[in-house]
């Protein structure tokens, strides 16, 4: 897997090993800015130590982006180019994770700059995060800035883009993006050079992993969205291998190397009946022999969740402009089965002060976790489709990972937000007042140390109660809701500091125009 943060998967590296070896994944370039978000450079280590007890090959890319946004956003810990540097001296460390601060590279942002310096002075490989549709100036400064790959592109002229600077494009098929079926035609259709594509999931929910797999899935989409077997697998493999400079151990069946091998029936079917890891045979018939020994994470990675007060539904209000009894509101609206977002501008009326969504439009809260501010950003966001009295609340919202609250109903935001907060980290779906489905997640407030089955199980039980009893009818809610607070992709995002426009990278007001909030409606 060329890029991939583990946390995403809801399981710790051991138990994410455990999952993936079994499907043919012998290996991992892994991103864990999820947990230094949370913890810093003491989340990467304890994730590092972790890997070394598995039999994968997991290669860590430190975190470049700690936080992801500065200035529009807080977060539990910050990494500098010192902690890079440091960090290029451990084991197992190949070089800086995806800089997703792109106009930061492009316009000379001398922080992200020194952590690429960093990197490369320890001869790391720069990890690529360019979220945009501009392939013009922006583009080309980004991919001199340092980044040596990209696996933001979503169209056939991104993969184009990327090689013809000389990155290397990444082709993603995760749980939310699906991006195989149209950058397959870059190399099919358009005779972009196959040897600088690689392929990642950038990631994969727990239900995911247990139902379509882990890369053994991307290989076969892969393969049926027309590449060669033999060029989906180098994909995979060599090419993967031969980016990172690490192919003089892995990637390749020749001497001198680890002999990581998938014995299968049929290449384009990618069924693994057999995986040997370092000579070693660790799995056979879809089942992992050997169960390494679980890793202990400190205490400190089990209290995570500082949140001074107890949560109350007025907290979670949107209060509106004195004297008006209707505003015009900055909206987010979701697009299916992307992370991108919209932004509309939706009239609400007030009621006793206090802003009232109306139709398909649902309250959004991020309320900081890591410091106890108790400070709270609030907004509105379309496309969640809840009825009844429903809130769904996270501790996973990237990248930062403060407390994320959906809700048609504020004392059922309230009912949820206090329910993750007791469990010490997780999320928990309410309705009618009682907490109908949860996940706890202990570490950092984003893994469970519980094997995959089970996580996949509580997972699609909270799926479903958001279909069958909240009227959800998002392919994916969870990580839906989860990118809601990134303010790094597109176009409107939601911090504990308010809304944020990705295009301007500026905090903006939720209302439109506070003077006279009926002189413009916009779609």
């Amino acid at each position: 897997d060329a890029h991939v943060h583990v946390e995403s998967s809801m399981m710790t590296v051991g138990r994410f090993a455990g999952a993936v070896l079994p499907r043919g994944t012998t290996g991992a370039f892994i991103d864990p800015h999820e947990i230094a978000n949370v913890h810093g450079l003491d989340g990467v280590r304890w994730m590092a130590e972790e890997a070394r007890t598995t039999p994968m090959k997991i290669y860590v890319q430190i975190p470049s982006c700690v936080p992801a946004a500065p200035g529009l956003e807080t977060n539990g810990a910050t990494i500098g180019p010192e902690d890079v540097a440091e960090a290029m001296t451990w084991d197992g460390v190949i070089g800086l994770g995806e800089v997703m601060n792109y106009p930061g590279v492009a316009f000379g942002d001398e922080a992200i700059h020194a952590r690429i310096a960093a990197a490369l002075k320890g001869s790391g490989v720069i990890g690529g995060h360019y979220a945009s549709d501009d392939l013009g100036a922006p583009f080309r400064a980004y991919a001199a800035g340092g980044p040596s790959d990209c696996h933001e592109g979503t169209r056939p002229e991104d993969v184009a883009a990327r090689v013809r600077l000389g990155m290397a494009a990444i082709i993603r098929e995760g749980t939310a993006c699906r991006n195989v079926a149209a950058q397959a035609r870059a190399v099919t259709e358009d005779g972009i050079d196959p040897r600088r594509v690689l392929l990642c999931t950038d990631d994969r929910h727990p239900g995911t992993l247990l139902h379509e797999g882990h890369m053994d899935d991307v290989v076969r989409k892969a393969i049926r969205a027309g590449i060669r077997p033999m060029t989906a697998i180098q994909m995979a493999t060599l090419n993967t291998a031969e980016h990172f400079g690490v192919a003089r151990d892995v990637g390749s069946i020749a001497p001198c190397r680890y002999a990581d091998l998938l014995i299968v029936d049929d290449l384009e079917e990618m069924v693994v009946d057999e995986v040997i890891a370092a000579g070693e045979v660790v799995a056979r018939g879809g089942r992992l022999i050997a169960t390494p020994e679980p890793f202990a994470y400190p205490p400190k990675a089990r209290a995570s969740v500082a949140i001074p007060a107890a949560l109350v539904p007025a907290d979670f209000e949107v209060r509106a402009p004195d004297g008006v009894d209707a505003v015009a509101c900055r909206v987010i609206r979701r697009i299916e089965a992307q992370v991108l977002t919209e932004q509309e501008i939706e009239i609400f009326p007030v009621e006793s002060g206090a802003v009232v969504p109306q139709g398909d439009v649902a309250y959004l809260a991020v309320v900081e976790r890591h410091r106890g501010t108790g400070r709270i950003g609030r907004g509105f966001v379309r496309g969640f489709g809840l009825e009844g009295r429903c809130a769904l609340a996270s501790t996973v919202a990237h990248d930062s990972h403060n407390l994320l609250v959906l809700g048609s109903d504020l004392d059922a935001m309230a009912a949820a937000a206090k329910r993750v907060v007791k469990i010490g980290g997780g999320i928990a779906l309410v309705r009618d007042g009682r907490v109908i489905a949860q996940i706890d997640l202990p570490i950092a407030g984003l893994m469970s140390d519980a094997p995959v089955a089970d996580v996949a199980a509580r997972t699609d039980v909270l799926q479903r109660a958001l279909g069958d009893d909240c009227g959800c009818r998002v392919s994916d809610a969870l990580t839906a809701l989860s990118f809601l607070a990134l303010p790094v992709i597109p176009r409107l995002r939601l911090t504990d500091l308010g809304l944020v426009d990705v295009d301007r990278f500026e905090i903006v007001s939720l209302f439109v125009d506070d003077d006279n909030p009926l002189r413009k409606r916009e779609r």
